[in-house]
């Protein structure tokens, strides 16, 4: 994987540029529609291609290693060619599932033992064992396994939760460099800043991460429950150490606003399972605002879902008739309704990078976030 800085904002750390891997390029900023378990719910991947224009997905590893399994994706050529998605993955490292099962699991040295949401069966996450696993998925780009920390929690846990998440990741660049990709394309390991919400712990952790030097860099546990203004402080620090000539993901944000606020903070990567999540309770994202499309004021409004988007089943269809799919519980509701809000969030980091490139980023953001956080 490859990454060259094409454009900066002078008024603010927003940055374009342009990663390459062995099944495509990256313009970024870039959002990533998650697809959990090998799929992005409610949406094909020709619309995907097609429709959205959605240039990178996301795996889960925590959900494949359950279903269909590893045996399943070796046999099949790795997740590509499983579910026959052509261009680049990242997947994560399992640790944020493993956090939400706070009852089902126990931390150690040597790595996480938990139980299985689907069948209660027990399994060992090590930092070896999921760089196996991420080998066997066949992603582009791969995580290092890390614990991320609750929020609030104590300095001394976030501490000590900090330094293992680092000696695991000691062990992950040992193993990924002792190993080799299994379907004849090159695997890229990102690294994971930690250290909750505080400044210094966060500065400790981008140097060490920074110091590794790898070809991207990850920042993890925000947008866990932290004031959207501690997010932003604890990114501003990060991204003011973590070096200007590698990407930067910003792990599990967010909303449009939040997504614009952290590229002005020189994040590069976002990735949420906001936009499909909504959608499937008929919470719409658009230029204009957010729409609860089940609401009665939508009955007889014929006018298209977005007219601006760059969807055209958005376009095409009306909020009335959106609306009456939801009412009626029909399947193609939650699968328009996902297709507008990837597709919106989409158009708005191409938006921002456009903006970023012609030199009107910092006029065009402060006009897009009331737009994008008013509710109609």
């Amino acid at each position: 994987m490859t990454f060259s800085l094409q454009h900066t904002d002078p008024n603010s750390r927003a940055r374009a540029g342009l990663i390459e891997t062995e099944h495509g390029r990256i313009e970024t900023p870039i959002f990533m529609p998650v697809g959990t378990a090998a799929t992005v719910k409610a949406v094909h991947q020709h619309e995907l291609v097609n429709d959205i224009h959605a240039q990178i997905c996301l795996g889960n590893t925590y959900h494949l290693y359950l279903r269909p399994g590893l045996e399943v994706l070796q046999q099949a050529g790795g997740l590509h060619r499983f579910n026959g998605w052509n261009g680049p993955v990242l997947t994560d490292s399992g640790g944020f599932q493993v956090y939400s099962l706070a009852h089902r699991r126990k931390i150690k040295e040597e790595g996480v033992t938990f139980q299985s949401h689907i069948d209660g069966s027990r399994h060992t996450f090590t930092p070896e064992g999921v760089m196996d696993i991420q080998r066997t998925i066949g992603a582009d780009i791969i995580m290092a396994f890390d614990e991320c920390t609750p929020f609030p929690c104590e300095f001394e846990y976030a501490k000590k939760s900090m330094e293992l998440t680092h000696r695991w990741l000691e062990r992950c660049i040992r193993r990924f460099d002792q190993t080799e990709p299994l379907y004849g394309y090159a695997q890229t390991l990102f690294p994971i800043v930690q250290g909750s919400t505080f400044p210094e712990l966060r500065k400790i952790s981008a140097e060490v991460i920074a110091a590794q030097g790898r070809e991207g860099n990850a920042i993890g546990g925000l947008s866990v429950g932290e004031p959207a203004e501690e997010m932003y402080a604890m990114t501003e620090l990060v991204t003011g150490i973590l070096p200007a000539d590698k990407p930067r993901y910003l792990m599990g944000v967010g909303t449009p606003e939040n997504i614009l606020e952290c590229i002005a903070l020189g994040i590069d990567m976002f990735d949420c399972v906001l936009p499909t999540r909504n959608a499937r309770h008929g919470m719409l994202y658009t230029g204009e605002g957010i729409i609860n499309i089940r609401n009665q004021k939508w009955k007889s409004d014929f006018s298209p879902i977005d007219a601006e988007a760059t969807v055209p089943t958005s376009r095409t269809h009306s909020k009335a008739y959106l609306r009456h799919l939801f009412v009626n519980e029909e399947i193609l509701g939650m699968q328009l309704a996902s297709l507008q809000n990837l597709g919106f969030f989409l158009w708005l980091v191409g938006e921002a990078r456009r903006r970023i490139i012609d030199g009107s980023f910092a006029e065009w953001k402060s006009r897009m976030l009331p737009a994008v956080s008013r509710r109609l």
